[in-house]
């Protein structure tokens, strides 16, 4: 087990439906994309979780939903201001360092696009961010505001603006040609990365310039 470091909570509130969010101080540096273990417990193993929060904040943000069967989620958000969670120092590999990409994402999923464009890095970027419900494009605000006509939200089940009515499947699909020289980078859970990876393929992109991060 990596070995935990102590930390007091300074928020952890409502966002969403089901969706939380989590906040304590930033103690160790790290790269917009990477993950962090979190647990309630130092004799317990972490769960790891996307950082949502931008390389230079002094505070970490993590994005979680609250599932009622979970190990983790029910204990973690009756967690209050000032008390102690336990981390692990920030890991991973969805790292985007290319100029040009595109980013999907739904749920939760956004969190690791979040911190890259809270770091900066939104420029000559597209992000496809997709839910049901529009409480769940989070953060969408600040999106629009940074990235303009690059930030695409996507709502299969409700309707708003400059949104896309559909998932961001449909979307994919709509659009008459795809870029296939760029990287995507895809963030969600499992059945949407394997359909829309799936899509891209048959859609010309080549299966080395699809990266992907599981959220379960």
């Amino acid at each position: 087990m990596k070995e935990l470091f102590p930390v007091k909570v300074t928020q952890n509130t409502p966002i969403g439906t089901n969706a939380w969010l989590l906040i304590f101080p930033r103690i160790f540096d790290f790269v917009a994309g990477q993950v962090i273990g979190i647990t309630l417990n130092d004799k317990d193993e972490p769960r790891l979780y996307s950082i949502a929060s931008g390389i230079n904040h002094n505070k970490i943000w993590i994005l979680y939903t609250l599932k009622p069967d979970g190990l983790l989620t029910p204990p973690l958000s009756k967690i209050s201001k000032g008390q102690v969670i336990y981390i692990t120092k920030p890991f991973g590999n969805f790292i985007c360092r290319e100029d040009k990409a595109v980013w999907i994402a739904t749920g939760t999923g956004i969190a690791p696009f979040s911190s890259m464009i809270f770091s900066g890095q939104e420029h000559y970027k597209k992000l496809i961010h997709g839910s049901r419900y529009k409480d769940g494009l989070y953060f969408r605000e600040f999106f629009a505001e940074k990235m303009g006509d690059n930030y695409q939200p996507c709502c299969s089940r409700e309707y708003e603006g400059n949104f896309f009515s559909g998932r961001v499947t449909d979307y994919i699909l709509a659009q008459e040609s795809l870029d296939t020289d760029i990287p995507y980078y895809l963030c969600g859970v499992a059945e949407m990365v394997v359909d829309v990876r799936d899509l891209l393929i048959s859609r010309g992109v080549p299966f080395n310039r699809i990266m992907a991060e599981i959220f379960f």
